[in-house]
């Protein structure tokens, strides 16, 4: 797999905005108006069609950079399992965790 360095070029913001604007509409799951008037507060006028086009265009390579960076799983993994209820029926939560304490895996079976 290739991998691609991600370039801002011709972009009017620094990369700095364009990657804060992306992870905080990604990780809190806000609107685009929502990252739109967080920017404004702290002095960035920026449109929610400008967010909505960076995170389409940079999420992609962001998320594929944070995952090559993620630490491999180990030689030892331990699978956990427990019965859970969700609105009065049982499940089985499986989780596979590696030695680092890393979550691998999470399965949700119904009982």
């Amino acid at each position: 797999m290739q991998t691609q360095k991600i370039s801002y070029k011709l972009y009017r913001f620094p990369p700095q905005i364009i990657a804060h604007n992306v992870w905080l509409y990604v990780r809190f799951n806000l609107s685009l108006r929502e990252v739109g008037e967080l920017m404004l507060e702290r002095g960035v006028d920026v449109s929610y069609e400008t967010i909505r086009r960076w995170s389409v265009k940079f999420g992609p390579l962001i998320a594929q950079v944070l995952q090559r960076r993620q630490p491999r799983p180990g030689d030892v993994w331990h699978l956990d399992e427990v019965v859970v209820k969700i609105a009065g029926r049982s499940y089985w939560l499986w989780r596979a965790v590696g030695q680092h304490g890393f979550v691998l895996e999470e399965i949700l079976q119904s009982g």
